[in-house]
């Protein structure tokens, strides 16, 4: 299995797992199909559905663009009503929380996060990957996940940069206050991860990093240090071998 990455911030989210058969799940919408495509070698017949966790443009921007592809759409209902106007299409399909959906080889659960939209995060089981969790753009997780062997997690920002800019002027208190309402902080993260049992986890990555108030050197050599597991900052262009055991 290798994990894709398409974009991770601001600007456009978008990753791609992809199999040793090259079936591919693409994980949010929030860029251009065509980064897609680059990705993938313009071959789309081994897509088998994309997972999107909310309707901010970032995440699922161009999944009206995904489903025009032929590509099977997955969604909570706020997404759906926000991106479809609630328009009926065969390929876009409206997930609940605690049901398992088996899309191509993969098994998707979707949990719900704490963001100023409905936001689902999902655990994504498949027999190449094991068992893993992706979470973003929400201010904690309240749950536990026995069993992990791969994390996608968001570490958008520290709060000590944040409070630091303040002091300077630099930044604006509407600002940090949208932030700490709807992203995770370092701190956050690192509770989410001692939280868990980490013991057979392969790869944590970290998404969403803020361009402005974030410092992924340090992100990554602390995470690593915590957890002495292979971090590594999502970025466009990144691939990393994604398998369930480290060799």
């Amino acid at each position: 299995m290798n994990f894709i990455t398409l974009g991770s911030s601001s600007s456009g989210n978008g990753y791609i797992l992809r199999s040793s058969t090259g079936e591919s799940l693409i994980i949010e919408a929030g860029v251009k199909l065509l980064e897609v495509k680059k990705a993938l070698d313009f071959d789309l017949s081994k897509i088998i559905g994309c997972i999107v966790s909310h309707g901010h443009a970032d995440h699922s921007g161009y999944i009206v663009d995904y489903q025009k592809a032929g590509i099977n759409c997955y969604m909570n209902l706020e997404t759906w009503q926000s991106r479809f106007n609630s328009a009926l299409y065969h390929n876009v399909n409206v997930l609940t929380t605690k049901l398992t959906y088996q899309i191509g080889s993969f098994r998707i659960k979707p949990f719900e996060l704490r963001h100023d939209v409905m936001n689902y995060g999902y655990l994504i089981d498949h027999p190449e990957c094991g068992l893993t969790c992706f979470i973003t753009d929400t201010w904690y997780c309240p749950f536990k996940f026995p069993g992990l062997n791969n994390i996608l997690i968001e570490c958008n920002y520290d709060e000590k940069i944040i409070d630091q800019k303040l002091l300077n002027g630099t930044a604006n208190m509407y600002v940090r206050n949208r932030v700490i309402q709807s992203h995770m902080e370092l701190q956050t993260t690192i509770d989410f991860l001692k939280a868990n049992d980490l013991s057979g986890v392969n790869n944590i990555i970290l998404l969403h990093l803020s361009e402005s108030n974030s410092n992924e050197k340090q992100f990554q050599n602390k995470i690593q240090e915590l957890t002495g597991k292979n971090v590594h900052i999502a970025k466009q262009g990144l691939i990393v071998d994604f398998n369930k055991w480290p060799f």
